[in-house]
């Protein structure tokens, strides 16, 4: 066996999905998260429930008879510096959060290699992309200074394109899969950093699970790309489905944003494409439209972003404003990203006054 990583991940919903496939691939994680989610994932474990091609049904993982180990702790537990990778696996508007926020502020001093797994880039992150209007993007953060620590060399982004929820009815130790797709990261600048990466990506692919007296492959592998703009093909995505769910007094499934008018979909869809690949991306690193269509026509549910709108949140993350602001920037503009960022604005608006 290779080496093994001690991995602290902040955030325990999304990111305990890939603390088990790196358990499953013989790795250690550590998740940071609430005092109810902690005590529960030590004591029972996480529990996650993933499709399987050609089988029936959901195969169920459980950590606790997994080679790796994951243990749960609470923010002011944690030490940063005791760890070889950082995941961050929060939405962007919780970093600010009191003990989240300090947290932050360590691992960024730390110098550890960190990871994002968020659909937001940290400011930070963004930096790495030549030619960005870095002081026009901090007003699309919910707390631009919560980042204001971190050296660009020792962040990279991971794209969290599997799609994931925790079932409603079931304890916050299950999470279960709906699109078992990759997680795709950028390399750092720093080649020991990379050397984790591509380890855990050759375990991870190496990794068996036994189902029925048989040994397995399982779906969701990590996959190391040279380029810091493969994690971005996820913007076209969230542009077209995940923000698109909301509407004016409503929200809707992500296949109903796609599918409703495949044709406007298509259009920003594209158009976000292009505006990746203005800014350096290759074309044949973004997911082509028909590619996601197809993806999308099994998300039956509403966006995360817009459940949270729908729940009364107050700050989401705003992957759509920092589209807009990129392309502002460039003398773009898209009619319909407009009228999505201005809904989502009215959303947040009318919420904070409810709450006020």
């Amino acid at each position: 066996m290779s080496k093994k990583y001690n991995m602290l991940i902040l955030g325990a919903s999304y990111g305990s999905l890939l603390a088990t496939k790196l358990a499953l691939a013989g790795h250690n994680t550590t998740l940071v998260c609430l005092p109810a989610e902690a005590d529960l994932i030590n004591k029972e474990g996480a529990r996650i429930r993933i499709p399987v091609k050609g089988r029936e049904g959901l195969v169920e993982i459980d950590t606790r008879k997994l080679p790796g180990k994951l243990t749960a702790i609470g923010p002011g537990e944690a030490d940063p510096s005791k760890f070889d990778l950082i995941g961050l696996a929060m939405q962007e508007p919780q970093y600010r959060s009191p003990g989240v926020r300090e947290l932050l502020d360590k691992v960024a001093k730390s110098r550890v290699p960190c990871m994002s797994i968020m659909n937001m880039p940290p400011l930070p992150y963004l930096a790495r992309v030549p030619g960005l209007p870095m002081e026009a993007l901090k007003a699309c953060y919910t707390d631009a200074s919560v980042w204001q620590s971190f050296d660009p060399k020792t962040l990279t982004l991971c794209s969290p394109d599997p799609q994931a929820f925790r079932p409603p009815d079931e304890p916050v130790n299950v999470l279960q899969v709906s699109l078992p797709t990759n997680f795709k990261v950028a390399k750092f600048d720093d080649e020991k950093s990379n050397a984790i990466l591509r380890q855990m990506q050759d375990d991870i692919e190496a990794a068996r699970f036994e189902v029925d007296g048989k040994m397995v492959e399982l779906p969701v592998k990590l996959k190391v790309h040279d380029s810091v703009f493969v994690p971005l093909a996820k913007w076209a995505m969230l542009l077209t489905g995940n923000y698109r769910c909301v509407q004016k007094d409503t929200v809707r499934p992500i296949k109903e944003a796609v599918h409703t008018d495949p044709a406007a979909s298509k259009a920003v869809y594209n158009w976000v494409v292009d505006l990746c690949v203005s800014l350096g991306a290759d074309r044949n690193d973004l997911v082509p439209f028909e590619k996601y269509a197809a993806a999308a026509t099994g998300l039956a549910k509403p966006s995360s972003a817009a459940r949270a709108l729908a729940a009364g949140a107050q700050n989401i993350e705003r992957v759509d404003r920092i589209v807009q602001t990129i392309a502002a920037a460039k003398g773009l503009r898209n009619e319909t990203v407009d009228q999505t960022v201005a809904m989502v604005d009215g959303w947040l608006a009318k919420n904070r006054k409810a709450a006020a």
